[in-house]
């Protein structure tokens, strides 16, 4: 996938609302694949919202969302499987991790369903962001700054063309952020994927094509 529109696309719940001033909703978008965005909001303007219907979780809105040109709003569950398969990684703002496993089977389940990544690879990452002696923790005792780390790795199990990052290092310090940046740049340069960053304040480091104010 080399494209994603969004046409005047407008949350439903805003429809009724004359006060909208945004450079995404009601307007003519478009996000390519090899560059990066940063979307920053203030809460409750639909940042989540957008995410949410880019990945076809949520299909609340008005207007169109176009993939290459195509109107996504035909899409059978097949076609959904294959995008967030090869096409679309996303760190949920809310990580929708499992508390019960531990950090390593996290990551493990999604990589075990792509094959994508190499152990060695994200072992690499575990140590690069701190966490190595978290491997066999259970995610429910584990910070949320530390589950953000392992969400991101999880993430990026996968192949795709574009990252989605939901408010990524909201609980992360500053040399994790710049860290968390330097993972998720190189894998995205290696396949040549685009990146959309969210943010409702602290937002990460990386070199956007494109800032929009949501």
């Amino acid at each position: 996938m080399n494209k994603i529109q969004l046409i005047h696309t407008l949350p439903n719940v805003f429809q009724n609302r004359t006060d909208i001033v945004s450079d995404i909703w009601n307007q003519d978008v478009t996000f390519e694949k090899g560059k990066m965005y940063l979307v920053e909001a203030n809460s409750g303007t639909g940042k989540s919202s957008l995410c949410s219907y880019i990945y076809g979780y949520r299909h609340d809105y008005q207007g169109k969302i176009l993939f290459d040109g195509e109107d996504i709003s035909g899409y059978t569950v097949a076609k959904w499987t294959n995008i967030r398969k090869k096409h679309f990684a996303l760190l949920w703002q809310e990580l929708r991790m499992f508390p019960e496993l531990t950090a390593w089977e996290n990551v493990e389940i999604k990589n075990k369903l792509t094959g994508y990544q190499k152990k060695k690879q994200i072992l690499e990452w575990f140590d690069m962001l701190g966490i190595t002696d978290k491997l066999n923790a259970k995610m429910g005792k584990m910070s949320f700054g530390q589950q953000q780390r392992v969400a991101l790795i999880r993430s990026l199990c996968q192949p795709f063309d574009f990252l989605f990052v939901d408010e990524p290092i909201s609980h992360l310090d500053d040399t994790n952020a710049e860290i968390m940046g330097r993972i998720m740049t190189a894998e995205a340069q290696k396949q040549g994927a685009g990146i959309i960053a969210t943010s409702i304040g602290k937002h990460i480091n990386l070199e956007y094509e494109k800032v929009f104010n949501l």
